[in-house]
């Protein structure tokens, strides 16, 4: 349990909460393994949980009327999803796939609720939390309508060194492992013209590509490509 706490006190909306309160969550925490390529539930299945990511990577995607594949997002540890069914009945609007092999902690909904019916500091960090992730969303619409190709990237990456960067003494370097193929597929574009925007980032001195590793050299030129 001291672990399933620990973990729950690195997630944003139970960041807040005391030992005694993330020890009523981690009660009611059910753990499970996936493997690689496993789908811990499909879009339009009905809504029954909260879940967050222990270890491993998680990506959601929605399925268009044609077949093609839609990433919505790619999780890393600490990350929360499927929250937006609580409280609503409403079925899980997109498929979560584990990207490699991964812990997932779940609390069910009914007893979630349950937490917070009796728990009001929690309700509103919950609440704070879920505005947020509204807002997220809804930026992410603006910026496909919005901006070009160029302030996608550079909004994508800055999201990214947000998230998971870490500063070093040659930038922020993003421990976040993820494909050409699944940034382009978040932002909305080609792989290659991903990659087109990415050398050019690069021949500006505003990126470094090391191998897998990407490293922002300068946040600000990012900010004012995203602006």
């Amino acid at each position: 349990m001291e672990n399933s706490k620990h973990v729950l006190s690195k997630i944003p909306i139970f960041s807040g909460l005391n030992e005694g309160q993330l020890e009523v969550l981690a009660y009611y925490e059910i753990e499970k393994s996936f493997k690689k390529g496993s789908v811990i539930f499909h879009e339009g299945e009905p809504g029954k949980a909260v879940f967050y990511v222990k270890t491993g990577r998680i990506k959601l995607f929605k399925t268009s009327i044609d077949g093609k594949e839609v990433t919505l997002n790619i999780l890393g540890k600490g990350s929360i999803f499927a929250e937006v069914t609580m409280f609503s009945g409403l079925n899980y609007p997109a498929t979560a796939m584990v990207m490699e092999d991964a812990l997932i902690g779940m609390i069910r909904n009914n007893d979630i609720e349950q937490i917070l019916l009796e728990n009001g500091e929690l309700a509103l960090s919950l609440i704070k939390e879920l505005n947020r992730r509204l807002y997220y969303a809804q930026s992410k619409i603006r910026d496909m309508a919005l901006h070009d190709v160029n302030g996608r990237v550079a909004k994508s990456i800055l999201d990214l060194a947000y998230r998971y960067g870490t500063k070093t003494d040659e930038g922020i370097e993003i421990n976040f492992k993820m494909t050409t193929t699944e940034i382009a597929n978040i932002v909305g574009t080609s792989r290659e013209t991903l990659s087109r925007v990415l050398s050019q980032l690069k021949n500006d001195k505003v990126i470094e590509m090391k191998g897998k590793k990407l490293i922002v050299k300068s946040l600000s030129s990012l900010e004012d490509l995203s602006m």
